[in-house]
């Protein structure tokens, strides 16, 4: 039986990290909370639902989860990735590692405009900035995305040789794009979303944000087609 793990970046998440914790360990073996630096109880009420809590002092969405994955070991065969704030349906988990157990995709990605979506779960400017990003991908690489959602899966090894290198919220558009780039059997799955439980949105909170949030992906995507575009030159496809 190939052994699942979840990592889950939190911050000041104290009201849905609990629920979060429990519903994750009902679908994996595993469950790991990566905290940057929490002022409240998550962390207390991350452990008291029986998730092993490392700290990550440093600040950084895709340092934090560099960090949860970095203390999987080589026993671990699929990471689901998962968000803190209660937002992700996580009774869709097996919809997420099915593709990846029957060996027919490489990395599946949750798309959250389809399946049961609460009103109000996403703002305009996430649904923009997940077909915008999806159109830039499909034309750099002929793949289609939906969306940009954190809720997803994808083997260890692979992961580990995509050769991930952001350490911010930039990370989940470089994950898509290395898979695109390298050629793995990309799914994506109906998910649907819940409106978060708690916390505050590090990067949809208000208008301002979301405007440099979206400038942001923009430039990040941009580097990474330059980046991505280099190491093909240099570096052979991954091989599965």
């Amino acid at each position: 039986m190939a052994s699942i793990a979840a990592v889950i970046p939190v911050l000041d998440e104290e009201a849905a990290i609990g629920d979060v914790v429990r519903d994750a360990r009902a679908h994996v073996g595993r469950v790991v909370v990566v905290d940057g630096g929490s002022m409240d109880e998550t962390v207390a009420r991350a452990r008291a639902a029986g998730a092993e809590v490392v700290i990550e002092p440093r600040r950084g969405y895709g340092r934090a989860l560099r960090t949860g994955i970095a203390t999987l070991g080589a026993d671990t065969d699929i990471i689901v990735l998962v968000d803190g704030d209660g937002s992700d349906r996580l009774e869709r988990i097996p919809d997420l590692v099915a593709p990846l157990l029957s060996g027919s995709a490489d990395f599946v990605h949750g798309t959250r405009l389809t399946g049961e979506r609460e009103a109000g779960a996403l703002s305009p400017p996430q649904i923009v900035a997940g077909h915008l990003a999806g159109a830039l991908i499909r034309a750099l690489y002929g793949v289609r995305y939906t969306d940009m959602s954190p809720f997803r899966a994808i083997r260890r090894e692979t992961l580990e040789r995509l050769g991930m290198q952001e350490e911010t919220f930039g990370w989940n558009l470089e994950m898509q794009m290395r898979a695109a780039a390298k050629g793995l059997r990309v799914v994506e799955v109906p998910v649907g979303q819940r409106r978060r439980r708690g916390g505050k949105s590090k990067v949809s909170g208000d208008v301002v944000t979301s405007l440099k949030v979206a400038f942001v992906l923009m430039r990040t995507t941009l580097r990474l087609a330059a980046t991505l575009r280099r190491e093909r030159q240099i570096t052979p496809q991954l091989v599965r």
